[in-house]
Protein backbone atom coordinates (compact mmCIF):
# COMPACT_ATOMS: atom_id res chain seq x y z
CA UNK A 1 0.00 0.00 0.00
CA UNK A 2 1.77 3.43 -0.88
CA UNK A 3 0.93 7.04 0.18
CA UNK A 4 -1.82 7.33 -2.14
CA UNK A 5 -3.72 4.76 -0.97
CA UNK A 6 -3.16 5.79 2.57
CA UNK A 7 -5.30 9.02 1.72
CA UNK A 8 -7.56 7.54 -0.81
CA UNK A 9 -8.58 4.45 1.46
CA UNK A 10 -8.86 6.07 4.73
CA UNK A 11 -10.05 10.15 3.65
CA UNK A 12 -12.97 10.35 6.39
CA UNK A 13 -10.32 9.31 9.16
CA UNK A 14 -7.99 11.91 7.99
CA UNK A 15 -10.99 14.48 6.83
CA UNK A 16 -12.02 13.81 11.06
CA UNK A 17 -8.28 14.09 12.30
CA UNK A 18 -8.13 17.59 10.98
CA UNK A 19 -10.84 18.61 12.35
CA UNK A 20 -9.92 17.70 15.79
CA UNK A 21 -6.38 19.03 14.79
CA UNK A 22 -8.06 22.24 14.07
CA UNK A 23 -9.91 22.24 17.42
CA UNK A 24 -6.62 21.58 19.78
CA UNK A 25 -4.37 23.06 17.52
CA UNK A 26 -6.09 26.88 16.51
CA UNK A 27 -2.73 27.77 15.25
CA UNK A 28 -3.82 25.56 11.95
CA UNK A 29 -6.13 28.61 11.38
CA UNK A 30 -3.05 30.11 9.01
CA UNK A 31 -3.41 27.84 6.55
CA UNK A 32 -6.88 29.83 5.41
CA UNK A 33 -4.81 32.29 4.23
CA UNK A 34 -3.73 29.81 1.66
CA UNK A 35 -7.36 28.81 0.56
CA UNK A 36 -6.54 29.78 -2.96
CA UNK A 37 -3.32 27.84 -4.18
CA UNK A 38 -5.09 25.12 -1.96
CA UNK A 39 -7.93 25.19 -3.60
CA UNK A 40 -6.19 25.39 -7.26
CA UNK A 41 -4.15 22.20 -6.79
CA UNK A 42 -7.19 20.56 -5.60
CA UNK A 43 -9.24 21.22 -8.55
CA UNK A 44 -6.71 21.20 -11.18
CA UNK A 45 -5.44 18.11 -9.56
CA UNK A 46 -8.96 15.75 -9.94
CA UNK A 47 -9.69 17.50 -13.22
CA UNK A 48 -6.79 16.07 -14.50
CA UNK A 49 -8.28 12.53 -14.20
CA UNK A 50 -11.29 14.05 -16.97
CA UNK A 51 -11.55 13.50 -20.72
CA UNK A 52 -13.51 15.03 -23.29
CA UNK A 53 -14.76 11.40 -24.76
CA UNK A 54 -16.61 11.09 -21.23
CA UNK A 55 -19.11 13.55 -22.28
CA UNK A 56 -19.69 12.55 -25.15
CA UNK A 57 -21.51 9.62 -23.67
CA UNK A 58 -24.31 10.94 -21.31
CA UNK A 59 -28.13 11.09 -21.67
CA UNK A 60 -29.24 14.72 -22.34
CA UNK A 61 -31.93 14.48 -20.62
CA UNK A 62 -30.55 12.77 -17.48
CA UNK A 63 -28.00 15.62 -17.21
CA UNK A 64 -30.80 18.17 -17.69
CA UNK A 65 -32.55 16.11 -14.32
CA UNK A 66 -29.48 16.30 -12.71
CA UNK A 67 -28.99 19.96 -13.07
CA UNK A 68 -32.62 21.01 -12.01
CA UNK A 69 -31.56 18.59 -8.93
CA UNK A 70 -28.66 20.91 -8.13
CA UNK A 71 -30.29 24.42 -8.93
CA UNK A 72 -32.59 23.39 -5.82
CA UNK A 73 -30.31 22.81 -3.17
CA UNK A 74 -29.91 26.93 -2.26
CA UNK A 75 -33.28 27.11 -1.59
CA UNK A 76 -33.44 23.43 0.30
CA UNK A 77 -30.42 24.75 2.34
CA UNK A 78 -31.88 28.44 2.67
CA UNK A 79 -35.01 26.45 3.95
CA UNK A 80 -33.06 24.83 6.76
CA UNK A 81 -31.48 27.76 7.80
CA UNK A 82 -34.38 29.18 8.40
CA UNK A 83 -36.27 26.32 10.18
CA UNK A 84 -33.19 26.32 12.45
CA UNK A 85 -33.37 30.14 13.34
CA UNK A 86 -29.33 30.02 12.41
CA UNK A 87 -27.44 33.82 12.04
CA UNK A 88 -27.42 35.45 9.05
CA UNK A 89 -23.48 34.62 8.66
CA UNK A 90 -24.64 30.59 9.26
CA UNK A 91 -27.26 30.99 6.29
CA UNK A 92 -25.05 32.27 4.46
CA UNK A 93 -22.61 29.48 4.92
CA UNK A 94 -25.71 26.93 4.06
CA UNK A 95 -26.85 28.64 1.00
CA UNK A 96 -23.36 29.03 -0.56
CA UNK A 97 -22.80 25.18 0.00
CA UNK A 98 -26.24 24.51 -1.82
CA UNK A 99 -25.03 26.29 -4.51
CA UNK A 100 -21.53 25.16 -5.03
CA UNK A 101 -20.52 22.26 -7.72
CA UNK A 102 -21.23 18.67 -6.15
CA UNK A 103 -18.05 17.24 -4.37
CA UNK A 104 -15.08 16.68 -6.31
CA UNK A 105 -14.90 12.59 -5.68
CA UNK A 106 -18.51 12.44 -6.69
CA UNK A 107 -17.51 10.47 -9.92
CA UNK A 108 -15.06 8.30 -8.40
CA UNK A 109 -18.11 7.44 -5.69
CA UNK A 110 -20.32 6.88 -8.49
CA UNK A 111 -17.84 4.35 -10.26
CA UNK A 112 -17.98 2.77 -7.01
CA UNK A 113 -21.25 2.71 -6.75
CA UNK A 114 -22.27 1.29 -9.94
CA UNK A 115 -23.74 4.37 -11.19
CA UNK A 116 -23.49 6.62 -14.56
CA UNK A 117 -19.77 7.80 -14.32
CA UNK A 118 -20.03 9.90 -17.24
CA UNK A 119 -23.13 11.85 -16.07
CA UNK A 120 -21.65 12.52 -12.87
CA UNK A 121 -18.38 13.83 -14.47
CA UNK A 122 -20.48 16.13 -16.56
CA UNK A 123 -22.70 17.38 -14.05
CA UNK A 124 -19.16 18.28 -12.41
CA UNK A 125 -17.93 20.35 -14.86
CA UNK A 126 -21.35 21.78 -16.41
CA UNK A 127 -21.94 23.33 -12.72
CA UNK A 128 -18.41 23.98 -12.42
CA UNK A 129 -18.36 26.36 -14.81
CA UNK A 130 -22.01 27.84 -14.34
CA UNK A 131 -20.99 28.90 -11.06
CA UNK A 132 -19.45 31.74 -12.01
CA UNK A 133 -22.62 33.31 -12.67
CA UNK A 134 -24.87 31.13 -10.43
CA UNK A 135 -23.05 30.74 -7.47
CA UNK A 136 -22.93 35.01 -6.54
CA UNK A 137 -26.54 35.11 -8.14
CA UNK A 138 -27.93 32.69 -5.30
CA UNK A 139 -26.30 34.69 -2.70
CA UNK A 140 -28.21 37.92 -4.13
CA UNK A 141 -31.12 36.86 -4.61
CA UNK A 142 -31.48 35.19 -1.14
CA UNK A 143 -29.80 38.22 0.74
CA UNK A 144 -29.90 40.80 -1.50
CA UNK A 145 -28.08 43.77 1.16
CA UNK A 146 -29.32 41.96 4.18
CA UNK A 147 -25.45 40.62 4.69
CA UNK A 148 -22.44 42.26 3.14
CA UNK A 149 -21.36 39.41 0.41
CA UNK A 150 -18.45 40.64 -2.15
CA UNK A 151 -20.01 38.79 -4.89
CA UNK A 152 -17.03 40.12 -6.88
CA UNK A 153 -14.57 37.94 -4.77
CA UNK A 154 -16.64 35.01 -5.01
CA UNK A 155 -16.45 35.09 -8.86
CA UNK A 156 -13.14 36.08 -9.29
CA UNK A 157 -12.26 32.94 -6.68
CA UNK A 158 -14.42 30.87 -8.93
CA UNK A 159 -12.70 31.29 -11.97
CA UNK A 160 -8.99 31.59 -10.31
CA UNK A 161 -9.72 28.29 -8.28
CA UNK A 162 -12.22 26.14 -9.92
CA UNK A 163 -12.65 27.04 -13.65
CA UNK A 164 -9.06 28.15 -15.16
CA UNK A 165 -7.87 24.99 -13.58
CA UNK A 166 -10.26 22.94 -14.71
CA UNK A 167 -10.38 23.97 -18.19
CA UNK A 168 -6.77 23.92 -18.64
CA UNK A 169 -6.54 19.96 -17.10
CA UNK A 170 -8.92 18.64 -19.42
CA UNK A 171 -7.36 20.45 -22.04
CA UNK A 172 -4.05 18.80 -20.92
CA UNK A 173 -5.22 15.95 -20.53
CA UNK A 174 -7.14 16.10 -24.44
CA UNK A 175 -3.88 17.58 -25.53
CA UNK A 176 -1.41 14.64 -24.10
CA UNK A 177 -3.92 11.94 -22.93
CA UNK A 178 -0.80 9.52 -22.83
CA UNK A 179 1.20 11.24 -20.87
CA UNK A 180 -1.06 12.61 -18.22
CA UNK A 181 -3.07 9.22 -17.93
CA UNK A 182 0.23 7.71 -16.20
CA UNK A 183 0.01 9.08 -13.34
CA UNK A 184 -4.23 9.47 -12.77
CA UNK A 185 -3.63 7.13 -9.69
CA UNK A 186 -1.94 10.02 -8.07
CA UNK A 187 -4.41 13.33 -8.97
CA UNK A 188 -7.15 12.07 -6.56
CA UNK A 189 -4.91 11.56 -3.74
CA UNK A 190 -3.38 14.83 -4.06
CA UNK A 191 -7.02 16.49 -4.34
CA UNK A 192 -7.94 14.54 -1.54
CA UNK A 193 -4.77 15.97 0.71
CA UNK A 194 -5.71 19.48 -0.10
CA UNK A 195 -9.23 18.85 1.46
CA UNK A 196 -7.70 17.73 4.70
CA UNK A 197 -5.87 20.73 4.84
CA UNK A 198 -8.76 22.91 3.75
CA UNK A 199 -10.60 21.66 6.56
CA UNK A 200 -8.41 21.48 9.56
CA UNK A 201 -7.98 24.90 8.48
CA UNK A 202 -11.14 26.54 8.55
CA UNK A 203 -12.08 23.82 11.36
CA UNK A 204 -9.24 26.08 13.91
CA UNK A 205 -10.63 29.36 12.51
CA UNK A 206 -13.74 28.16 13.95
CA UNK A 207 -12.10 26.48 17.09
CA UNK A 208 -13.35 28.82 19.79
CA UNK A 209 -16.90 29.05 18.93
CA UNK A 210 -17.12 25.31 18.69
CA UNK A 211 -15.73 24.94 22.22
CA UNK A 212 -17.99 27.36 23.21
CA UNK A 213 -21.65 27.01 21.84
CA UNK A 214 -22.07 22.94 21.39
CA UNK A 215 -25.83 23.72 20.74
CA UNK A 216 -24.71 25.40 18.05
CA UNK A 217 -22.43 22.47 16.75
CA UNK A 218 -25.58 20.33 17.35
CA UNK A 219 -28.25 22.46 15.02
CA UNK A 220 -25.88 22.69 12.31
CA UNK A 221 -24.96 19.62 12.43
CA UNK A 222 -28.34 18.26 12.33
CA UNK A 223 -29.22 21.09 9.58
CA UNK A 224 -26.48 19.57 6.89
CA UNK A 225 -27.54 15.96 7.87
CA UNK A 226 -30.75 17.09 6.42
CA UNK A 227 -29.40 18.87 3.23
CA UNK A 228 -26.98 15.59 2.73
CA UNK A 229 -30.48 13.82 2.86
CA UNK A 230 -32.87 15.71 0.81
CA UNK A 231 -30.18 16.46 -2.07
CA UNK A 232 -29.73 12.27 -2.24
CA UNK A 233 -34.12 12.11 -2.37
CA UNK A 234 -33.75 14.75 -4.95
CA UNK A 235 -31.32 13.19 -7.59
CA UNK A 236 -33.20 9.74 -7.05
CA UNK A 237 -36.47 11.14 -7.85
CA UNK A 238 -35.44 13.41 -9.95
CA UNK A 239 -34.07 10.09 -12.00
CA UNK A 240 -37.17 7.89 -12.08
CA UNK A 241 -37.26 7.96 -15.81
CA UNK A 242 -33.65 6.82 -16.31
CA UNK A 243 -31.51 3.72 -16.13
CA UNK A 244 -31.00 2.50 -12.45
CA UNK A 245 -26.79 3.73 -13.75
CA UNK A 246 -27.70 7.07 -14.39
CA UNK A 247 -30.36 7.30 -11.40
CA UNK A 248 -26.99 6.61 -8.85
CA UNK A 249 -25.02 9.39 -10.59
CA UNK A 250 -27.81 12.00 -9.84
CA UNK A 251 -28.27 10.86 -6.35
CA UNK A 252 -24.73 10.65 -5.97
CA UNK A 253 -24.15 14.08 -7.74
CA UNK A 254 -27.07 16.32 -6.44
CA UNK A 255 -26.67 14.87 -2.98
CA UNK A 256 -23.18 15.39 -2.20
CA UNK A 257 -21.86 19.17 -2.04
CA UNK A 258 -18.42 20.17 -2.91
CA UNK A 259 -17.66 21.12 1.19
CA UNK A 260 -13.43 22.10 0.62
CA UNK A 261 -14.71 24.65 -2.29
CA UNK A 262 -17.46 26.19 0.14
CA UNK A 263 -14.98 26.89 3.09
CA UNK A 264 -12.56 28.39 0.65
CA UNK A 265 -15.07 30.76 -0.76
CA UNK A 266 -16.21 31.94 2.32
CA UNK A 267 -12.37 32.44 3.43
CA UNK A 268 -11.85 34.34 0.91
CA UNK A 269 -14.70 36.63 0.64
CA UNK A 270 -14.09 37.44 3.83
CA UNK A 271 -16.67 36.43 5.47
CA UNK A 272 -17.23 36.11 9.43
CA UNK A 273 -15.23 32.05 9.95
CA UNK A 274 -18.43 31.00 11.68
CA UNK A 275 -20.02 31.06 8.36
CA UNK A 276 -17.58 27.93 7.33
CA UNK A 277 -18.89 25.65 10.09
CA UNK A 278 -21.66 24.17 7.87
CA UNK A 279 -18.93 23.28 4.81
CA UNK A 280 -17.02 21.58 8.11
CA UNK A 281 -20.03 19.53 9.27
CA UNK A 282 -21.04 18.71 5.84
CA UNK A 283 -17.67 17.65 5.05
CA UNK A 284 -18.13 14.81 7.86
CA UNK A 285 -21.51 13.97 7.07
CA UNK A 286 -20.79 13.71 3.57
CA UNK A 287 -17.42 11.34 3.71
CA UNK A 288 -19.70 8.98 5.81
CA UNK A 289 -22.81 9.04 3.78
CA UNK A 290 -21.57 8.72 0.05
CA UNK A 291 -19.43 5.84 0.88
CA UNK A 292 -22.51 3.90 2.75
CA UNK A 293 -24.42 4.71 -0.27
CA UNK A 294 -21.56 3.71 -2.80
CA UNK A 295 -21.16 0.49 -0.70
CA UNK A 296 -25.25 -0.07 -1.16
CA UNK A 297 -25.64 0.79 -4.54
CA UNK A 298 -23.13 -1.54 -5.32
CA UNK A 299 -24.47 -4.60 -3.55
CA UNK A 300 -27.39 -4.38 -4.69
CA UNK A 301 -25.59 -4.50 -8.59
Amino acid sequence: MGPGDLIDDYLLVWVLLAVVAGLLVPEIAVLTGFSTPILVVMIGSVSLTLSVEQFRRIEPRALGSALVGHAAMPAVALAIARLLDLSPALAVGFVLLGAVTPELVSPTMTELAGGGTALSTTTLVVTGIASLAYVPGVLTLAFGSGIEVDTFVIVEQLFVAVVLPMGLAVGTRTWKPNVVSRYDEVYPSVSALMVVLIIGGVTAANAGLVRSDVALLASVGGGVLALNAVGYLLGWVGGVREERPDRIAMALSVGTRDFAVAAALIVAAGLPAVASLPAVAFGVVEMVTSAGLARYFARDQ
